[in-house]
């Protein structure tokens, strides 16, 4: 791109306060970007910042030339609405895909596609057709409804059509659910909620929670020879569930890389359509694709 249009790809990333696990997961954003060549922006806040002066920032991104996706990592301290300030991010710069219009271009059957796609769906996409693992006409049930995960996952995996059942809170025997399904996908946020006899024998897994839990095993040490305190732990109990499956993602290792890339992918699609130029779609085969979806 930088040869051909003189453009290189920007990507802004908006980190408020000093949680942890934020900071590692931006730390990870930033190694990407940076091993690909794209242009990077670090706006670091303090938590004490304002929600209009949070905006105020956003909308300085906005004008920037040089950024083409801006992400603000959530979650935000208490006292600021996130959708306030999802809000304010331009369509046009949108990286992580939340925007209404996105949102909703991704809904659609047929009309305009989405500038930007959620990027962890957009992973579990991707890691499906990488594999050649066939969506159309199979019993997907994705685990959660939230915003971010599991919703957009059910409008992509649709658009593939797929027959898909989304479980939650409210939904009564998930487990039999997830016994009758080809493709399961876990974003509930609950350490190893998925048992082995959940699971269909052949089914594929992808299993987005990454949840910190306390570690029993004093065989998993430290780098020092300690016994760690915390491990991370997936929705989906692995050992159970892994030598049912044909596929499984692991955690950590699995899920995660995939959103990182397609947060690449995002802003690089964005770039090109600030050039007036077509963008790389996120559906590929056309053997998994309705072709009259986005």
């Amino acid at each position: 791109m930088k040869a051909s249009h003189n453009c290189v790809p920007g990507l802004a990333v908006v980190l408020v306060g000093t949680k942890s696990d934020s900071m590692q997961y931006v730390r990870m954003k930033k190694k990407k970007v940076a091993e690909i060549g794209f242009h990077s922006v670090d706006v670091n806040l303090p938590d004490t910042i304002s929600q209009e002066e949070l905006i105020a920032e956003v909308q300085k991104l906005n004008m920037d030339p040089m950024i083409h996706g801006i992400l603000v990592q959530l979650p935000l301290p208490v006292g600021i609405d996130s959708n306030e300030v999802l809000k304010s991010i331009s369509v046009e710069k949108d990286a992580d895909g939340f925007h209404a219009l996105n949102v909703g271009n991704m809904w659609l059957s047929g009309g305009d596609p989405p500038l930007a796609v959620a990027c962890t769906p957009a992973g579990c996409i991707e890691l499906l057709q990488r594999y050649d693992i066939k969506v159309s006409g199979k019993n997907c049930v994705v685990l959660g409804r939230s915003n971010i995960v599991g919703m957009p996952v059910c409008a992509l995996l649709q658009s593939m059509n797929g027959t898909v059942t989304c479980c939650h809170s409210r939904t009564k025997d998930t487990a039999e659910k997830c016994r009758k399904a080809d493709i399961i996908i876990a974003a509930v946020g609950i350490a190893e909620y998925v048992r082995g006899d959940w699971i269909k024998p052949g089914a594929v897994v992808i299993d987005v929670g990454i949840n910190r839990v306390k570690n029993n095993d004093p065989s998993i040490k430290t780098k020092t020879g300690e016994m760690k305190e915390y491990v991370m732990k997936g929705d989906v109990n692995f050992d159970e569930c892994a030598p049912k499956c044909s596929y499984i993602t692991p955690v950590p290792g699995g899920v995660g890389p995939m959103t990182i890339a397609m947060l690449c992918k995002n802003t690089y699609n964005l770039a090109l359509h600030s050039l007036g130029q077509p963008r790389e779609p996120l559906r590929k085969s056309p053997s998994h694709v309705n072709i009259n979806r986005p």
